[in-house]
């Protein structure tokens, strides 16, 4: 019998890569010169895997999550890795909003991944182990099938595919 191969699907952040995004983004609010006396601020909270903007405004908000957006994506983040909540109003006419950094993969959508993957009918094995999922089969081209199948869907969050062997 052939040697199986396999490969993991993952959803991971680096969050060096987020605090250097967040380090530029915070640099541009001092300087820009429609944020710079705005009153709007940013902080990050590693160990929590979490950021909070606060800011005069709404408008103001969305302009400084715009600009985090940005030094984001330059770093290589994926958006989807960030889910936004909704802005609460906080002293004043101030408003506060709080975004949460996505890794590991959720039960539901690992099911939802496990269910996408079968419904194909390729000859594939999928194990859910934790927060990732390890698909593995004889053919390594069956495994290239999975992947371009999994790149082609959205789950609401950033997938990598590693560990193919």
């Amino acid at each position: 019998m052939a040697k199986e191969s396999s490969f993991d699907v993952v959803s991971t952040v680096d969050m060096q890569e987020v605090d250097n995004a967040f380090q530029q983004a915070k640099k541009e609010l001092s300087q820009r010169y429609d944020l710079k006396d705005s009153g709007a601020e940013i902080a990050l909270d590693k160990a929590g895997k979490s950021m909070t903007v606060s800011a005069p405004s709404e408008f103001v908000a969305r302009q400084v999550i715009d600009v985090v957006g940005s030094k984001l994506v330059r770093r290589g983040i994926d958006l989807a890795a960030v889910r936004w909540g909704e802005a609460q109003p906080a002293a004043g006419q101030s408003v506060r909003q709080t975004a949460s950094i996505v890794e590991g993969i959720e039960k539901d959508v690992a099911g939802r991944i496990n269910k996408d993957i079968k419904g194909t009918k390729l000859k594939v094995k999928v194990q859910i182990e934790g927060d990732k999922l390890r698909v593995s089969s004889a053919s390594r081209d069956t495994l290239q099938e999975v992947i371009a199948f999994l790149k082609g869907r959205d789950y609401g969050q950033p997938l990598q595919y590693v560990n193919y062997r």
